[in-house]
């Protein structure tokens, strides 16, 4: 017996589709199957357009590799099927390649989702690989027969649970089942976020930002009850678990639900948006996300801080943005005893308005905040309107367009002079010293 017919024997399914596939017709089976694919790319690229959307489950970065390639092309294989069934042609190649289209579905439609939920998320590679390996090995085991057999010997393990008993058949096919309806939850959740934040900016985006996540968050509790159902637990049950679970939440998850009932609340009433200037805990820059659970900031240089919502409910915020946008910046000089400040001041008024960044209205004011050791002190303040681009580059022009303008006039600057007596010294020597300013 040769190694085909010991495996036949073996697989009587796969014994049965190999015999269906030498008969007469399959040809033409193959050529209907050879041209689903075509047609599917066809009506994708109909429907898609020239250029496909930034980001898109169904269409993907190419037609191929999107969600709705394959769907089309297993319900064209589906209908090919169909027509062979009328004609009466053997359906050995369709038993083969509608396992294999609909474990294709099953991988791209998973790894599309889970991809555009968590971009960056390591974890999410490695189930995105499982998942290929299950519902290829599946394939496989249902081709050759070997699956009907696991599955019943996996329905012979069985424990009770409450008044139900629960095999492990029901397991595996329970999580699976869970599994496809967290990723469906994920997905409509997904989509949904693009299309309430797509064009929104300030407070409209802030107030979208809310409504995305109690969507995603009330999707994905449902699509856990489902879950659950399907596994085959019953969900009067979660009454206990429901209070074990705030027993948890009193005591270890404290913290974590203090964060996320804050993230609800800051989005909710709006006191932070998206985009507000706020200093938290010593960090200031703008705010960039707010999610359920912490707020991003960015500061000018870069530097990115991740701070937990609670910690901006309980603690002082900052914040240069949140009624009016203006910020008011101030610089010290001084200048000799004996200028004409009531000449100077206004030009000096003249030459800190001219500043690019420097709001009109209010307009910037000089004032004579303190008579100094070394000379008169003045205080320049001016108004900004943009505190997101940070307040150290109008300062430096500021100075720089005053410094020039002493220049130009000729006002002294003053230093600061001391006087130094020299111990041991005659009397006369010490009070010449004295008189002498010091050098550089």
């Amino acid at each position: 017996m040769s190694g085909m017919e010991s495996w036949f024997a073996l697989s009587p399914e796969l014994a049965a589709l190999w015999a269906d596939m030498a008969q007469p017709g399959t040809l033409t089976g193959l050529g209907l199957l050879l041209l689903t694919p075509l047609l599917s790319w066809g009506l994708v690229r109909l429907w898609r357009g020239p250029q496909a959307p930034e980001g898109s489950i169904w269409f993907g970065r190419s037609i191929v590799d999107g969600v709705l390639f394959p769907m089309l092309w297993l319900l064209l294989a589906r209908a090919a099927e169909g027509l062979m069934r009328h004609w009466h042609l053997p359906l050995g190649l369709f038993r083969l390649a509608i396992p294999v289209l609909l474990s294709l579905v099953v991988i791209r439609l998973s790894v599309r989702v889970l991809s555009a939920a968590f971009p960056d998320s390591r974890l999410m590679r490695v189930a995105e690989r499982t998942i290929s390996w299950v519902a290829w090995a599946t394939v496989v085991l249902w081709i050759t027969g070997v699956l009907p057999v696991i599955m019943d010997g996996l329905d012979e393990v069985q424990w009770k649970m409450g008044s139900s008993r629960i095999s492990l058949r029901n397991v595996v096919e329970g999580s699976l089942s869970a599994g496809l309806v967290l990723v469906l939850s994920l997905w409509v959740s997904a989509a949904i976020e693009a299309r309430l934040l797509k064009g929104a900016q300030g407070e409209q985006l802030s107030l979208r930002k809310v409504l995305a996540n109690t969507v995603r968050s009330l999707l994905v509790f449902v699509g856990l009850l489902m879950a659950l159902s399907a596994v085959g637990i019953d969900l009067t049950a979660l009454s206990v678990l429901g209070g074990a679970l705030g027993v948890g939440l009193g005591f270890g998850l404290q913290k974590l639900a203090a964060n996320y009932v804050s993230g609800f609340v800051i989005l909710a009433e709006r006191s932070l948006r998206i985009g507000d200037v706020v200093k938290v805990d010593g960090f200031e820059g703008r705010i960039t996300d707010i999610a359920t659970r912490y707020t991003v900031l960015r500061s000018l240089a870069g530097r990115e801080s991740i701070v937990p919502n609670e910690l901006l409910i309980t603690s002082r915020v900052e914040s240069a943005t949140l009624a009016d946008p203006r910020v008011l910046v101030t610089t010290v000089l001084q200048v000799a005893y004996g200028t004409d400040l009531d000449a100077l001041i206004p030009e000096m008024v003249a030459a800190v308005a001219r500043c690019a960044r420097v709001m009109a209205e209010p307009g910037p004011a000089v004032q004579l905040s303190n008579f100094a050791a070394d000379g008169l002190e003045l205080t320049v303040v001016f108004w900004i309107g943009d505190p997101e681009n940070g307040t150290g580059g109008v300062r430096s022009e500021v100075n720089l367009a005053l410094l020039r303008l002493l220049n130009a006039r000729a006002v002294e600057i003053p230093f600061p002079q001391r006087v130094v007596h020299l111990a041991g010294a005659s009397g006369a020597a010490a009070a010449a010293g004295a008189g002498t300013p010091p050098t550089a």
